[in-house]
């Protein structure tokens, strides 16, 4: 530019002594090297590594959404027949196989080390972009040592989501790392960390002056990442690497970035990643216009440790490495008891205890006319179980927030499930049905024995579930209320579909083979090769449809997206991301764990189910237009339950619309039995599903004495009566076992729930009481 008189040249130096010499572009551009062929690693002898073992550190699983086929427990399995005492995982972005992961991996005595591969962003909270200035970002694994790692893992990642989502990219930057790094080791990564990318396509100045920044940060527990897929591209990251790690005295592992876990998924795994694209399987992998995006080879596997070993024999230390990042990292549990939110009460209460004691008994002034000493003796046992399982302050919330749902004029229902059987929750206000009216036990709500978090599910008219939710959120405080999210994965027949999709075979054969599925609840693809022959022939052809159903097996159960859960909240006593990371949910302003209802109470998380139903909706709509029309007021809470024509309406079947009697069976069998008291509805309601139902005819005739009632022992006509000498509620099988067997109330439940779940061991155990 100065020889050519552009700009001038420096006061003290003439145009003549300057001398241009051209660079070498050629020098630094990956693209222009010399190619080689598939490299070939081990040839040395691996003799000094025989006993030294190997663990895989960089490896993702289904949770890695659409990227990745492995579930946690294949995961730990592997690991089981691989011998490895210890096994990493590091999924893209989230966390939401962590616990998961870890409790599995702890049952199976598998030291479990809690990652995440984040992606790192110049600038976090920018969100447009264009061609020219496209968003930059690169992956970044960080691995925990300890539980403090862990949550600030799950910081990290909750911040990627709240603050840093540019489409599907939970985006983090450098100064969070900064602030949440206590706790973390931190890698060099793989091909798309901004090392190694810096090295291929910009200059190893700029990758070393980055490398620099990361050791400065984490020292000791910063490590040079080193793969070999049996790409040239790696080989030239790797050379680079090790020549940092002799200059700074980094020490270096061996890694193989793990997609799948067999070999031959290679292919599965590829039509899963063709899924996300949204490409068929035919389009061949690269980069430009008519390529797709793929995995170069079949070597993304979970290989073994004589594998490993042979591939970096020339490199041992990089295998003896692995062994000190895993001994650098504790081994702990995430499960906890519950966090309730602390519930402020009036000054003049001493404890929640306290204060939960007197709303009682004045809401039972109101319930009951006389407080008889059956009464007040139900009412101090509970509130004596309460305080001894410590839960009062769960009983205060859930009062709270029915009572102020009732003051805003919402709906709220009479009570569902086993919390119906508290009087307690029926003295505050939480429920609207007498427990003791109905012999409802308290222990199927809430176990003496043994203690666990009681379940009330509320019911909301669902328009008014928005303004309670609301109201949670002012009172706790948006960090401390979440959403629970749900994972959608790829059913059976989805799975077939899909596959079939990219692999390009045609949409009516696609149809035919899911409609060779049978229609049942739990099915997969293996029972159905079990119960559908003809299907199982063609998954062993070798024609498309052959080739679409094996690699449909691999990929069934597969993550495809993320929902939430349609009632499930959750409320912590303390921000939300000290105990759960959480994420964004798409059609709602609040936080969404990204923990699943299966697992958030085990993380010592208060679940609660804020149900919107449109029957609440439709009754407030009916009773207000009734008000308009008629001038009539009615209280849905003081409707008799004795109606004569009501049972009239429900002797002849006349059901339609009215929620669990509509469905043709029901209103068959309600003719039949010709009910007349409340308490035939209820058993009705209780008979009709899957197993009782065939004693529903039995029922029938028994009410009409066209069948003698029989009782097994004269002890059980106490509380076999009034269902005519059939078991149909689960309070029947506690009090009989109570009385028969001198189960304590606590043990009854126990053997309630057995039942439930059809434990037979447990059935075994208990057998001689009854003797």
């Amino acid at each position: 530019m100065i020889r050519i008189r552009v700009i001038p040249p420096p006061a003290s130096i003439s145009i003549e002594d300057i001398k241009y010499e051209a660079p070498d572009l050629q020098v630094g551009n990956s693209i222009h090297r010399e190619k080689t062929g598939k490299t070939e690693y081990g040839n040395q002898q691996t003799t000094l590594l025989a006993d030294q073992p190997f663990y895989h550190l960089h490896l993702h699983s289904q949770y890695s959404v659409l990227q990745a086929t492995p579930k946690v427990f294949e995961i730990i399995d592997k690991a089981v027949i691989e011998k490895m005492t210890a096994v990493a995982l590091t999924d893209f972005g989230n966390m939401y196989g962590a616990f998961k992961f870890v409790t599995e991996a702890l049952k199976k005595d598998i030291k479990p080390i809690v990652g995440c591969e984040f992606f790192i962003a110049e600038e976090r909270l920018k969100l447009k972009f264009t061609k020219d200035n496209p968003d930059k970002r690169y992956n970044q694994v960080l691995l925990a040592k300890n539980k403090t790692g862990f949550y600030n893992l799950a910081k990290l990642s909750s911040i990627g989501f709240t603050e840093g989502l540019y489409g599907i990219y939970p985006r983090i930057d450098k100064a969070l790392i900064e602030e949440f790094k206590e706790g973390l080791i931190a890698t060099t990564g793989g091909l798309s960390s901004e090392i190694p990318y810096l090295i291929l396509h910009v200059g190893e100045r700029q990758a070393e002056e980055v490398f620099q920044w990361w050791h400065q940060r984490f020292g000791e527990d910063f490590y040079i990442e080193l793969n070999r897929h049996g790409i040239p591209e790696e080989d030239r990251v790797n050379e680079t690497l090790l020549r940092f790690a002799e200059k700074y005295s980094v020490k270096y592992f061996a890694a193989n970035e793990m997609y799948y876990l067999d070999q031959q998924e290679a292919n599965a795994h590829d039509v899963l990643l063709c899924i996300k694209e949204g490409e068929f399987k035919s389009t061949p992998i690269g980069q430009g216009r008519g390529k797709r995006y793929g995995l170069p080879n079949s070597e993304y596997y979970f290989k073994s440790q004589d594998d490993m070993k042979k591939l970096f024999a020339d490199l041992p230390q990089s295998i003896i490495t692995t062994q000190e990042i895993v001994d650098k990292v504790e081994s702990y549990p995430l499960e906890r008891e519950v966090h309730l939110p602390k519930f402020t009460i009036p000054s003049e209460y001493r404890s929640e205890d306290d204060y939960l004691k007197f709303i009682t008994y004045e809401g039972a002034k109101k319930r009951y006319p006389e407080l008889t000493t059956e009464i007040r003796n139900r009412i101090d046992f509970e509130l004596e179980t309460i305080k001894k399982t410590g839960y009062p302050g769960y009983f205060l919330i859930v009062q709270d927030f029915t009572s102020k749902a009732r003051e805003m004029g919402v709906s709220v229902g009479p009570g569902r499930g086993s919390a119906a059987g508290s009087v307690v929750a029926y003295c505050t206000g939480i429920t609207n049905i007498d427990p003791i009216a109905y012999d409802l036990l308290f222990e199927r709500f809430l176990n003496p024995d043994r203690v666990s978090l009681p379940d009330i599910d509320i019911d909301f008219d669902d328009e008014g579930r928005d303004k309670v939710l609301n109201y949670v959120i002012d009172k706790y405080g948006k960090n401390q209320v979440a959403q629970i999210i749900t994972y959608g994965t790829m059913a059976a027949k989805s799975s077939i579909r899909d596959c079939a999709r990219v692999m390009e075979l045609p949409l009516a054969e696609a149809n035919n083979l899911a409609k060779m599925i049978p229609e049942r609840p739990g099915m997969s693809l293996n029972k159905a090769f079990e119960e559908v022959k003809d299907l199982d022939d063609l998954r062993k052809g070798n024609d498309l449809k052959g080739q679409v159903l094996n690699q449909a097996i691999i990929i069934e159960g597969s993550l495809r997206n993320t929902g939430t859960h349609a009632c499930g909240v959750i409320i912590t006593p303390d921000e939300l991301t000290k105990f759960v990371p959480v994420a964004t949910a798409k059609d709602s302003d609040m936080l969404v764990t990204q923990f699943d209802n299966s697992v958030v109470e085990q993380a010592g998380m208060l679940k609660m189910d804020f149900l919107g139903l449109t029957t609440l909706t439709i009754i407030k709509t009916a009773i207000r237009n009734i008000k308009k029309r008629k001038g009539i007021d009615i209280d849905i809470d003081q409707i008799p339950l004795v109606d004569e024509k009501t049972f009239q309406l429900y002797q002849r079947g006349e059901t339609t619309g009215t929620f669990q009697f509509e469905s043709d069976g029901m209103q068959s069998y309600l003719k039949g039995l010709k009910p007349d008291k409340f308490e035939d509805l209820i058993a009705m309601n209780a008979l009709y599903r899957p197993g009782p139902m065939e004693y529903i005819p039995n029922f029938i005739d028994r009410k009409h004495g066209r069948e003698t009632i029989r009782y097994d022992l004269p002890e059980m006509e106490e509380f076999l009566s009034d269902t005519y000498g059939i078991t149909v509620y689960q309070e029947q099988v506690m009090l009989l076992s109570q009385k028969l067997a001198n189960f304590s109330k606590g043990d009854a439940d126990v053997l309630r729930k057995a039942m439930g779940k059809k434990t037979e061991r447990r059935f075994g155990q208990d057998e001689g009481s009854f003797h």
